[in-house]
């Protein structure tokens, strides 16, 4: 397994993500020599219970996240921020899901946009949008180190190359930066070795972000 960043634009107080930015970004890419190798696509769900009568809500957890990732299209995700748990199952655990009729899907947003190759780092730019809708919500991008799967030895190398990516971008002048928050990952009990559950954990920590991001412009606004 190899190692990566997802990081998320975070707009400047009083402006809002737009694709003109996220047209800009993928230039950017494309002027430190990204090769484009073609699309990619994941796709987050909101989960919440379907509450009946006399249930003991203390029992199970209010909400949850179910993730699909690219690279492992026969696993499902599923992340309990509260409580700190990250767990791995079968693609088909959705359809179990659906027959207990336990949660309901609060939300479905896709994150998606295009692969770029620059030695031996991969990019991925792309937006996030609700489900069967082009409402643009947010701009997501996956820093991908393929030599190492050690967090900790791959970190120096990481931060390097994204400094070059902040100076890139840096020169266009767009109205906010890419931001990257790296969940405290032991507590979801994993270990040194990058795994696909980190990369869930920390698309759980983007939405959080996302949300906030948005109800921060929505009280402005009001």
């Amino acid at each position: 397994m190899t190692i990566k960043w997802v990081l998320h634009w975070q707009p400047n107080a009083g402006t809002t993500v737009n694709s003109q930015i996220l047209n800009e970004v993928s230039q950017c890419v494309e002027s430190i020599n990204g090769v484009k190798e073609g699309r990619w696509k994941a796709t987050l769900t909101f989960y919440k219970p379907i509450i009946r009568e006399q249930a003991p809500t203390a029992e199970f957890p209010r909400d949850f996240l179910g993730i699909t990732l690219p690279e492992q299209p026969n696993k499902y995700y599923f992340v309990i921020r509260g409580q700190k748990i990250v767990l791995e199952a079968e693609q088909t655990i959705q359809a179990i899901m659906e027959k207990l009729q336990s949660y309901k899907t609060r939300v479905a947003l896709n994150f998606e946009g295009f692969q770029y190759q620059l030695g031996d780092f991969q990019l991925r730019v792309g937006k996030v949008v609700p489900m069967q809708s082009e409402s643009l919500r947010g701009i997501v991008m996956e820093m991908e180190y393929l030599p190492l799967s050690s967090l900790d030895k791959s970190r120096k190398i990481l931060e390097e190359f994204f400094d070059i990516w902040q100076e890139a971008l840096s020169k266009r002048s767009l109205p906010g930066h890419f931001l990257h928050i790296e969940p405290n990952f032991t507590e979801f009990g994993l270990s040194d070795g990058y795994t696909s559950q980190h990369t869930a954990v920390q698309y759980a920590t983007i939405m959080a972000q996302l949300i906030a991001t948005a109800q921060a412009v929505q009280a402005v606004r009001n």
